[in-house]
């Protein structure tokens, strides 16, 4: 016999509904995309606050999403593995990258942090420790998380020890993504499957980006991007295989009803993103409806909350530099073929 639904998680998925018919979706992104000052879109969004620049609003919808999660981050019967809490460490994994990439132009803490976003104490690390690291290694031994640190340990050395940032941002992702991975096994019910469904569509998302980004844009080894794999998604195999493809036709071909519903209508390697964030969008939605009063309406309704923030920042971006309404529109998600992938 099934097990009833404890009553704080009835009521916290029905705060998610009600939360979810107020993203900024369908609709209301039309009408948000004939907004032609980032004043006004400030305005549209926190008609009671007072933001000034395009940089202070988008601080201000990272700092929302964050806020959201550290209060929906509270364990739950169904949450075994704590997948919940482990969704806010993609903020101290971005501002890490804001690190790396300041350290590898040497750039001063000073001139970073305005694209650093601040963190509660138990997720805050010393950025300038960070920067007057020596070596690859001596950053990964400084970064506090000690979960992170030992999934960073666990990647091939090669991959870890390669020149220039991707690599490295890459490890970083690759480090979050292996414990979400891990995570998301812990959760039970009867919406599990969609929630994991989402899960792994995620985490091919990045298989698939390291395919068209690294090999294919960068032009890097697939011997340097095959310890990369994320366990939880396309096997180690088939990754191997995706990163022997000849070209992005051969790329195409085994992504189709993996990563991608539909196959591209162009060449450029850029609307595979788009595509995989499009059936990302749809598993989410599905994670959604189907785990109705459970554990799926909640981890699906983070998704959809971050491929909304990702559009508000879109948006924001758009505006600022003068992008007219019907072009912006074609870059939100879900996306056209025309819409530019910038996630």
């Amino acid at each position: 016999m099934m097990q009833p639904i404890p009553m704080e998680m009835n009521f916290l998925a029905a705060m998610l509904h009600g939360r979810r018919s107020r993203l900024a979706e369908a609709g209301r992104l039309d009408e948000l995309c004939l907004i032609r000052t980032v004043h006004e879109l400030a305005h549209a969004l926190y008609p009671d606050e007072s933001l000034s620049s395009a940089l202070d609003l988008q601080r201000r919808m990272v700092d929302g999403l964050l806020n959201e999660l550290d209060r929906l981050s509270g364990s739950t019967e169904e949450d075994r593995r704590a997948y919940l809490p482990w969704l806010r460490v993609r903020f101290q994994v971005e501002n890490l990258k804001v690190v790396i990439r300041g350290r590898s132009t040497n750039t001063a803490l000073d001139a970073l942090q305005p694209f650093m976003v601040p963190l509660p104490p138990d997720l805050e690390f010393d950025a300038t420790k960070l920067l007057a690291a020596k070596s690859t290694e001596a950053f990964f031994a400084q970064i506090p998380n000690r979960t992170v640190g030992k999934r960073l340990q666990a990647i091939d050395e090669v991959c870890r020890t390669q020149p220039g940032t991707f690599h490295i941002e890459a490890a970083l992702d690759h480090a979050y993504l292996a414990e979400l991975a891990f995570r998301a096994q812990g959760i039970v019910g009867e919406d599990r499957e969609p929630i994991l469904a989402a899960v792994r569509q995620e985490v091919d998302l990045f298989h698939l980006m390291l395919v068209v980004r690294g090999k294919l844009g960068y032009g890097l080894k697939p011997e340097t991007l095959v310890g990369l794999h994320v366990r939880g998604g396309l096997t180690r195999e088939r990754f191997a295989a995706l990163l022997a493809a000849a070209d992005l036709s051969a790329v195409v071909e085994m992504a189709v009803g993996r990563m991608i519903d539909a196959r591209p209508k162009t060449a450029d390697p850029a609307e595979l993103e788009i595509l995989s964030w499009n059936r990302l969008l749809r598993l989410a939605n599905k994670a959604f409806r189907q785990g109705h009063m459970g554990m799926g309406a909640v981890i699906g309704y983070t998704i959809l909350r971050r491929v909304e923030l990702a559009n508000l920042i879109t948006l924001c971006e758009g505006i600022r530099t003068g992008t007219v309404p019907g072009a912006l529109r074609a870059r939100l998600i879900p996306r056209t073929a025309a819409g530019v992938a910038h996630v």
